[in-house]
């Protein structure tokens, strides 16, 4: 069983009607049944085609697929639950993000929306600073394919006071890496009061190897991970979240030339680590993080000097494991068959007020927002490599906001609680427009 990226395209539409299922139905005729959709995005649209790019489960059987929630699956939201504010933050993983592209340095726009919400949804692309994370109290920290589930309707979160949480560790040849990996779950323990439903070392260890799209983005290929399945099968019932900690496997010089570019390399981490807790999240309805153990003791002594802020966090860290750590310790559980705010204490898409992205970012959050009726922030200060115009899409009247910076967010996300028209504060002001009777 292995996890991997298709790049294809699909032909455009005329105004890119209806685009959602458009895009779902051309998915599943190419995918055929033989294969379970786990991450998708457009990374590219152009007059005559959308170029896309999915993350794939292929070595289930058909039967395994059926049962599966698929991420294109989707339920029209009926109302906006208004009584509460919650905003969804996300910066898509492996895309050159200049803003949480790096090591949770997208953690203080996080708390930045967080203290205008009463509730910020997001993923550990966002917050994630290998040792260090800072998550706000009132945040709700999800992987990525799981606010796709939400915002597509099929879904809801439910708050948690603390996971049972299994560990799982890839064997290591050098017995030090291993014992970083074991102590940072201890240091949990101690200083957190992480519940650990148990810790696994696994032989042979899950093969993580980081590669790179056709469009520049982060990705990769998992492989050997059906112990890891057998582990999670034969624990069922017990754990509510899974940390995982293993070898994401790259070219030696990547180590170096990641700090050294000072970000103008895409981070070789996170693209595939995405695609890993994408799978596990789909399969078992449930909270999965990751994070990348050494290659050796060689490479975590590495001398990189002073390093750009934004990497700093990987650069006083050894074992990267804390954050996840700290964030699965409350990440919701997933609720399925949801029908609207029928179940109480339980967020679904109806209460979802407000979607935050960079700017040019189209995957499936962005596309189930435009159907959904709920506002867009995109924010172009951060910078990335996607190549699509947003504007472009069919947004309803005020529903797009296009932005120059997160302080501009802000702004909006504070005009959207308060319910006033965010151009209301700015100047000029337009006109009022008189229509009279027809003619």
């Amino acid at each position: 069983m292995i996890v991997y990226e298709e790049e294809f395209e699909v032909p455009a539409i005329p105004g890119h009607r209806k685009l959602l299922p458009y895009l779902a139905g051309k998915v599943a005729a190419r995918l055929g049944g033989s294969l379970l959709p786990v991450r998708f995005v457009v990374t590219g649209t152009s007059e005559d085609a959308y170029r896309c790019e999915i993350g794939v489960v292929e070595g289930l059987i058909e039967e395994e697929i059926r049962h599966t929630c698929s991420i294109f699956d989707y339920r029209q939201r009926r109302v906006e639950n208004t009584h509460r504010f919650t905003s969804v933050l996300i910066v898509p993983t492996g895309i050159g993000a200049e803003i949480g592209g790096h090591a949770g340095d997208a953690g203080p726009v996080a708390r930045l929306l967080a203290a205008l919400s009463d509730t910020v949804i997001t993923h550990p692309n966002v917050v994630n600073a290998s040792d260090i994370i800072d998550l706000p109290h009132n945040a709700l920290y999800v992987e990525g394919s799981i606010i796709s589930r939400l915002m597509m309707g099929t879904i809801g979160l439910q708050p948690v006071r603390n996971n049972r949480v299994l560990v799982v560790i890839d064997e290591h040849e050098d017995h030090r890496l291993v014992d970083i990996a074991v102590n940072s779950v201890s240091a949990a323990r101690a200083s957190y009061g992480l519940n650990v439903s148990g810790l696994v070392r696994l032989y042979p260890p899950v093969r993580l190897r980081s590669l790179y799209s056709a469009s520049g983005r982060a990705v990769g290929r998992v492989e050997r991970w059906e112990g890891l399945l057998q582990v999670l099968d034969a624990r069922k019932g017990n754990y509510d979240a899974l940390a995982v900690s293993s070898r994401v496997l790259m070219p030696s010089s990547y180590y170096t030339e990641y700090y050294e570019k000072r970000g103008e390399m895409i981070n070789p981490w996170g693209g595939v680590e995405a695609m890993f807790t994408h799978a596990i999240s789909s399969l078992y309805d449930i909270p999965a993080a990751h994070s990348p153990m050494e290659e050796s003791m060689e490479v975590a002594n590495l001398d990189l000097g002073a390093v750009d802020a934004r990497m700093a966090a990987e650069a006083i860290s050894s074992g990267y494991f804390m954050c996840v750590l700290r964030g699965l310790q409350r990440s919701p559980r997933i609720v399925k068959n949801v029908q609207g705010s029928s179940l109480p204490g339980v967020l679904t898409v109806e209460d979802v007020s407000c979607l935050v992205i960079p700017d040019g970012c189209v995957g499936l959050p962005t596309l189930a927002a435009l159907d959904q009726g709920i506002p867009v922030i995109a924010v172009r200060e951060n910078r990335n490599i996607m190549h699509n115009a947003i504007d472009a899409l069919p947004w309803a009247s005020d529903q797009l906001y296009l932005v120059d910076n997160y302080w501009e967010a802000a702004g909006v996300v504070a005009s959207l609680r308060a319910g006033i028209k965010p151009a209301s504060v700015r100047r000029p002001l337009a006109d009022t427009v008189t229509e009279g009777p027809a003619s």
